[in-house]
């Protein structure tokens, strides 16, 4: 018994670590993460006290524990058995492809990454870049939101500017979580985009168990009262004007609703810039009709650098106006309540009618509009802004606070720079390969010009 035994070095070493690891994983590691989760809850409840609309207990469940209820899911359940039979594979095979359906979709959110990083760095990416100026908003509307409803913001989507600008207008009321596309879905924004509370969404999925698991996740979400945001045009505009909406999430929010259940508020959102920083790569896209338009890995890599050293010899110039409209909101129960047999179709026209009324009116499109109409001088294009923006005040849309000759020196100072127009003499023409760009704006705000907008 007290014979020495012999061993090899690197016998003893992988002893010793395994000793180790097995001591951290069952008397350390528990007492840390038992000591951070304490500060992390005391923090949030110091949060709490200054949003108007406080963390959802659903968004500080753990990660693991999320991803459990969710496969174990009746419903998801039952979808598992469905696509197994379907498919011919066993019930556990199908079981594994949904718990990896689950992990893909569900969040890690994380308070101290939210409002310690994200809303800070969405703050000082919005404004380096825009004039931010609040657009149509009815006070009296919002403030007499149910506190304990759950918030949907419906967003038109002009840019991916979009998460950081309405992040950083919302970010001092409320935590918000949006349905990203797979574009973020590349290491380390994956881990950035989880612990801001977002959730990843395969566009192209047809598969019933993966919608299935989608489903129940949104729901979940939703009944748990979580503040959520999402595109319903299901991708970017690639002419600048709203595109008609996509029904997967919208029906997935409104199956969440139960008469006894939180009633759920939507809040319809407009965005429009100056600038889009993707306007190019969106009108070839529209063009060639393939919506794969990511920027090569090069290019990115420049464009940071570049923008920086601009930034630093002061010869950057920003981007303009970047403009946020909020619309009437919608009661779902109460638009329910007025017609039980609307479909989710008829919510979807009236949710996107909404935005459409409050796209905000910036110099860019303004200008762009003129210009398209045949106005070259400066005086034309004034007179011409003067026009529009008085035919709008008969018909309520809300209107910029300056005056048009403010907004069309504006709009042609930043539309010279990007060179989409030249000036001779006191007249100004459009760049010819650049035309395609004025089109783009001026669609932003050409529907609240057409005959049926009165």
């Amino acid at each position: 018994m007290n014979a020495p035994v012999t061993l090899p070095l690197w016998l003893l070493v992988l002893i010793l670590l395994f000793a180790a690891v097995t001591f951290a994983s069952h008397f350390l590691f528990p007492s840390v993460r038992w000591f951070f989760r304490k500060r992390m809850e005391r923090a949030v409840a110091r949060l709490n006290e200054r949003l108007a609309r406080p963390i959802e207990p659903f968004k500080l469940a753990r990660r693991f524990d999320t991803i459990q209820r969710l496969i174990y899911d009746p419903d998801v359940a039952k979808a598992i058995h469905k696509a197994a039979t379907a498919e011919g594979i066993p019930d556990n095979v199908a079981f594994e492809r949904a718990k990896r359906y689950a992990r893909e979709i569900v969040p890690s959110f994380s308070a101290s990454v939210y409002f310690g990083f994200g809303a800070r760095l969405a703050k000082l990416v919005s404004r380096s870049m825009y004039k931010i100026r609040l657009g149509a908003m009815d006070q009296n509307e919002f403030g007499a939101i149910d506190r304990d409803a759950t918030l949907v913001f419906v967003i038109n989507h002009r840019s991916n500017m979009d998460y950081m600008l309405v992040t950083h207008l919302i970010s001092s009321s409320s935590t918000i979580a949006y349905a990203v596309g797979e574009w973020a879905r590349v290491w380390p924004l994956s881990w950035l985009v989880r612990a801001m509370g977002a959730y990843f969404i395969r566009r192209g999925s047809r598969g019933q168990l993966y919608r299935a698991v989608l489903s129940r996740y949104v729901r979940m979400a939703t009944e748990n009262g979580v503040t959520q945001a999402f595109f319903p045009e299901g991708g970017l505009s690639l002419t600048g004007a709203i595109a008609k909406p996509k029904m997967g999430l919208l029906s997935y929010i409104v199956d969440a609703s139960k008469p006894d259940g939180r009633d759920v508020i939507f809040v319809p959102v407009a965005l429009n810039y100056d600038r889009v920083p993707e306007d190019r790569l969106l009108i070839r896209a529209a063009i060639t009709g393939e919506r794969k338009f990511r920027p090569s890995l090069w290019s990115a890599l420049l464009a940071l650098p570049a923008t920086l050293w601009r930034a630093v010899r002061l010869k950057f110039t920003p981007f303009g106006t970047a403009s946020v409209g909020f619309g009437s909101p919608i009661v779902l129960s109460e638009f329910i309540a007025t017609s039980p047999d609307r479909s989710i179709d008829e919510l979807a026209d009236v949710l996107m009618g909404n935005i459409a009324k409050v796209v905000p009116l910036v110099p860019v499109p303004l200008v762009a509009r003129a210009m398209l109409q045949g106005h070259f001088s400066k005086d034309s294009i004034t007179e011409a802004i003067g026009s529009d923006l008085a035919s709008l005040r008969s018909r309520g849309v809300t209107l910029p606070r300056r005056s048009a000759t403010e907004l069309a020196t504006e709009g042609l100072a930043l539309m010279l720079a990007r060179k989409m127009i030249r000036k001779t003499g006191d007249t100004y023409e459009i760049v010819p390969d650049e035309r395609s760009l004025l089109d783009y704006y001026a669609a932003s705000i050409a529907h609240h010009f057409c005959a049926d907008a009165a």
